[in-house]
Parts: C-alpha cells; sequence; structure tokens
C-alpha cells in the first residue's frame, strides 16, 4: 500500500501569481502534441498537412478544450450548483473540466478551422486525433499531483491512500487513465495513423478507443459524490463514453465500406 504524497498544487510562485501543476500539465500536453505533430508531418507525407497548419490547430484545439471542458463540467456534473452561483462558471482556479466537454469544444473549434480553411473535416480529425492522448495523459498526471479524481476503495496491492479523503485504500484511477487513455491509446493510434487508412478510419479509431477504455477505467474511479451511480449502477463517465463506442464502431464501418484500405 502506497501514501500519496500530498504534493503542493501551487508549483511556482512569481509574485502574486500562483502557478499551478495542473495548468502546467496542459501546457506539457499540448507541446507534447505539437512536437508529434511536428514528427508526423516530416515523416508521414500521406498526411498531407504544413507545419504552419499545425500551430493554427492546436491553437483552435486549445480553446476548444479550454472553454469546451469548462462548460461541459457544468452541464454534465453541477448544473444546479452553477445555475445558483453563475459566477462561478470562471473561477476556473478551483477545479472543474470535463472531458467529454472538451471534446465537444474541440469538435467545434475544428469545425470552425475547418470551414475557414477548406479542409476535410475527417481530413483534419484523422491528423488530430493521435495527438490527443498525449494531452489526455498530461491532465490525468495533473489530477494525480492534486490527489482529485481518485479510485475506489480497494485491497489491491497498490492501492494508495489518499489523506486528503480519508485512510482507506484506493484505486489510483488517475495513474490507470494515464497509462490506458494517454499511452498506450497514443501507442495504438500513432501506429494505426503510420500507414495511408480509408478518411475517417482514425477518427473512428480514437472514439471506440478512448470510450471502451474510459468506460472500463470507470469502475475503479470513485464516482462524484454529488452524482453518484446512474442506471445500471454506471457513472456518469460511462453512459458518456458508450456514445463514444458507438460513433466510434459506426465510423469504421463507415470507413472501411465507403473506401478500402490502401
Amino acid at each position: 500500500m502506497l501514501i500519496h504524497p500530498q504534493f503542493d498544487p501551487v508549483a511556482i510562485h512569481l509574485g502574486p501569481l500562483a502557478v499551478r501543476w495542473y495548468g502546467l500539465m496542459y501546457l506539457v500536453g499540448f507541446g507534447l502534441a505539437w512536437a508529434a505533430g511536428r514528427y508526423a508531418i516530416r515523416t508521414r507525407p500521406h498526411a498531407g498537412w504544413r507545419a504552419e497548419e499545425l500551430d493554427d490547430v492546436l491553437f483552435y484545439g486549445m480553446l476548444g478544450v479550454i472553454l469546451g471542458g469548462r462548460l461541459g463540467y457544468v452541464l454534465f456534473y453541477k448544473l444546479g450548483d452553477y445555475l445558483s452561483t453563475p459566477w462561478h462558471i470562471f473561477y476556473v482556479w478551483e477545479g472543474g473540466m470535463s472531458f467529454h466537454g472538451g471534446l465537444l469544444g474541440v469538435l467545434v473549434a475544428l469545425a470552425w478551422y475547418a470551414h475557414q480553411r477548406h479542409r476535410g473535416w475527417f481530413e483534419l480529425t484523422d491528423f488530430v486525433a493521435p495527438l490527443v492522448p498525449l494531452g489526455l495523459g498530461a491532465g490525468r498526471l495533473g489530477n494525480f499531483i492534486n490527489a482529485e479524481l481518485w479510485g475506489r476503495v480497494t485491497d489491491v496491492p497498490w492501492a494508495v491512500v489518499f489523506p486528503n479523503v480519508d485512510g482507506r485504500p484506493r484505486h489510483a484511477s488517475q495513474l490507470y487513465e494515464f497509462a490506458l487513455e494517454g499511452v498506450l491509446l497514443f501507442i495504438a493510434l500513432w501506429w494505426y495513423a503510420a500507414r495511408p487508412r480509408p478518411r475517417a478510419a482514425v477518427s473512428g479509431a480514437f472514439l471506440l478507443g478512448y470510450g471502451a477504455l474510459r468506460f472500463g477505467v470507470e469502475f475503479t474511479r470513485e464516482p462524484d459524490s454529488y452524482l453518484g451511480l446512474l442506471a445500471f449502477n454506471w457513472s456518469m463517465g460511462q453512459w458518456l463514453s458508450l456514445p463514444m463506442v458507438v460513433a466510434g464502431i459506426a465510423l469504421l464501418v463507415w470507413a472501411y465500406r465507403k473506401r478500402p484500405p490502401a
């Protein structure tokens, strides 16, 4: 059994400004996505992208993540609380981001980019999808540093005690998600996208892979206290991931039926 070290959530104090680890993890995630995207552009000419386009795509994606992630958390998880105190929506330093909301925000932002630059929708999402797990992994490390989104009580030997919660051993579900949704999903999508695939296939693989991994790991994650478990004893995260699995399968079937792989 391990004890969470209770890191200080503030990494650096710059006068009155406090730079938090969670914010730094966002920067790390975007930095890794930028580096991997540049490498893909150099080594995968079939992708048909230029380096300067990557910078614009990541800028749009960053806006989508921040705005969509925050609004998704408000709508999916704590709508009642924020309706009573709507100005708290802007208190981002208190935490509260939703991956599924961030995904919707990114999709909207990328749709706007595709429209502005006359790029095909799936041409864009197929290029971006393998880069997304890098940001997801960095975000989950931020969750672990902050000792938030902890797991359910367990007796496995690698359980972690979070003193800020209680003295009971729990799954380190943040690290599970880092390993699965970050590292494993990145490796799988990076390998899959290395060769030409039918349009929309990489996007479908991302939706299927993330949805299935998130659905599974939610069985080890403590449900949100203000929501608990919903129908079928599934969490909100599982219910939001299920449509991703269905959409991913549908996209893969459509992609391969429409155009066989090169």
